[in-house]
Parts: structure tokens; sequence; C-alpha cells
């Protein structure tokens, strides 16, 4: 039995849509790296891209555990003498909503090429848009299923 690799013609690709209102920053991104590596189908190849497209919106009403507002801290660097800037992830979630979310989910990606290119089908709104996305038929992100042995409350 010989094991399948996709080839880069039969790979099809979906439009999911997701909504970032009340989900958890950590727990939603990881969600979303999948999606775009494509480990959420029978099909995935490690040095393929095989996953799909994600639409976010809401993304300023993402929420976050713990005191990770003020104690979670983001830094970058200009490369000039003195131009290191430490930001806190309250403010810079007041500045740039988007960006935080894609940060989490830049860094649960491969570290490469490929992760770059993965990251590049991802689109990411502040609020609920009138997006142009209508003709690639975006489908809700189904909501995650329970872990084994975790107790479903049914209705």
């Amino acid at each position: 039995m010989k094991t399948y690799m996709a080839k880069p013609s039969e790979i099809e690709r979906r439009w999911w849509l997701v909504d970032a209102e009340g989900e958890v920053l950590g727990r939603l991104a990881a969600r979303i790296a999948r999606i775009l590596m494509g480990k959420h189908r029978p099909s995935y190849t490690p040095h393929l891209d095989t996953g799909d497209y994600v639409v976010v919106v809401n993304v300023s009403k993402i929420k976050v555990t713990g005191n990770k507002r003020e104690k979670k801290t983001y830094d970058r660097y200009s490369g000039y003498p003195g131009g290191r800037t430490v930001e806190t992830l309250g403010s810079l979630l007041a500045r740039k909503p988007e960006e935080v979310l894609r940060l989490a989910v830049r860094r649960m990606l491969p570290k490469n090429r490929l992760g770059r290119r993965m990251l590049k089908k991802l689109r990411l709104h502040e609020t609920l848009p009138e997006h142009g996305y209508k003709a690639q038929g975006l489908e809700p992100l189904p909501a995650p299923t329970p872990l084994f042995g975790a107790k479903v409350q049914s209705a």
C-alpha cells in the first residue's frame, strides 16, 4: 500500500467565514492555522499548501483570558539604535486588532516559504463588513468538536 500524496492540480480550495465575536484568541488562532495548513483534510500533504482560505470578521470583539491584556507584550525592532518598541496586548488590540490575530496565527504556521504562502490566504476584518467575497461562496466554519471524554450537554 502506498502513501497518498496530493498534487497541486488536485487541490480544491474552499472559503470559510469565521465570526470572532466572543472567541478566545489562542483557540481561534489554532483552528484557523489548522485550516490554512490543510490538516482538516484527508489529503493533507506536509510539503504542499493544501489549505483553504479563511475570512475572519469581528476581530475587534475577540476575547483574551487571564491578565494577558496587561502582561503580554509584543516587541518590534526597527534596526536602528534605540529603535525597539514594546507594546502590550491591550494597546495593540485597541490600535490594530487584526494584527493581534494575524501574529497569533502566523506563529502557529511553518516558519518557511510555505508558511508565508499559507498566511496570504487569511483575510481579517475588524468589524462585520460588506465584504467582497460573495462570489467565493463563503461557508461558516463549524463549531469545534469536544475532545474525547468531554461531557456534551444535550438539548
